[in-house]
């Protein structure tokens, strides 16, 4: 202790070792200072098991979250008939996942009922406008019919489970709802090319069949899709394929899939088909519009033949031409 006493004096007797030494202390004090703050701040080594919310009504959920630190957020909401109103459906972080005290679980509950809107008046626009002033509404197309017409694509009537929209009906209906299209189409223009969809959602691929006059037809999922993660599904298969001639109005059946890879190994497959399809649905119309063309010309060469031997016959015929 004595050495100590002597060391600690004969450095406080020196001005400079004194205030280098007050320096560290002071830079030393700091980061203990601040790593003891960071720890108790970010509650360093405290974990938190999330709870599984599922089927449990948001004002328990939130007591149940208060109890272990966390906080919940309802970051959607959807409406499924088979569930109580107000219970989570899904959660993120999921149950059972380590999280530390603070965090916030994003949770989608059941809507009490399903939300009404207006539906839009589209009639006398084209079934492109129309559809993005549905699909805007929160509205689709339940079918499309399509009817002789001057003005193929065009909205002709709109109709709301069977009854007639106007230009001043007050009409609301749920979210979600379809509504049906008739559509005009001018005689000898009744085809369409059903477009590529192996790949994309259930909600874009409706929209790029509707825009090309197809209606959809049978939807079926593979096996784990539900309403909760049908979002994420996507279309592997459309029947019939991509590129082909189809009848306006005609259906397109689609099953969809949640597996990546699969999805992956469809999508590749149908994009070289809808390509060799596309080649020879060209080359077939080439092929008719040369055949077209070349009837066209030998009928023109057949008048004018015909034409060039009316005027070389005398008007009174070869009887008179010698008396």
């Amino acid at each position: 202790m004595e050495k100590i006493a002597y060391y600690w004096q004969r450095l406080r007797r020196n001005p400079l070792a004194w205030n280098l030494f007050l320096i560290a202390a002071v830079i030393v004090g700091a980061a203990v200072a601040a790593h003891v703050v960071m720890q108790l701040s970010t509650r360093h080594g405290a974990r938190r098991i999330v709870p599984d919310f599922a089927g449990v009504k948001l004002d328990d959920a939130r007591r149940i979250a208060r109890e272990r630190s966390l906080d919940i957020h309802v970051n959607d909401s959807l409406f499924v008939p088979a569930y109580e109103g107000g219970i989570v459906l899904d959660q993120l972080p999921e149950g059972g996942v380590e999280v530390k005290p603070g965090r916030t679980v994003y949770v989608t509950i059941n809507a009490c009922r399903q939300k009404r809107v207006p539906v839009p008046y589209v009639a006398g626009r084209s079934l492109r406008q129309a559809k993005n002033m549905l699909e805007i509404a929160g509205l689709e197309i339940a079918e499309l019919v399509y009817r002789p017409d001057i003005a193929t694509n065009y909205v002709l009537e709109e109709r709301l489970e069977g009854v007639r929209i106007t230009e001043t009906s007050r009409v609301e209906a749920e979210m979600g709802s379809g509504v049906t299209l008739h559509v005009g189409v001018e005689p000898g223009h009744g085809t369409t090319v059903v477009p590529q969809i192996v790949g994309l959602s259930l909600r874009d691929a409706k929209s790029r069949l509707w825009e090309q006059g197809l209606n959809i037809g049978r939807v079926r999922f593979d096996q784990g899709i539900n309403l909760l993660n049908q979002k994420e599904a996507r279309v592997y298969v459309q029947i019939p394929a991509a590129e082909r001639r189809a009848t306006l109005g005609s259906q397109v059946e689609l099953r969809l899939a949640l597996d990546g890879g699969k999805i992956a190994e469809h999508r590749k497959t149908a994009e070289r088909q809808a390509r060799q399809t596309a080649e020879q649905r060209m080359t077939e119309e080439r092929a008719r519009a040369d055949s077209a063309a070349a009837a066209e010309l030998t009928q023109e060469e057949q008048e004018e033949t015909a034409g060039r031997s009316d005027a070389e016959t005398p008007a009174g015929g070869d009887d008179e031409f010698f008396f």
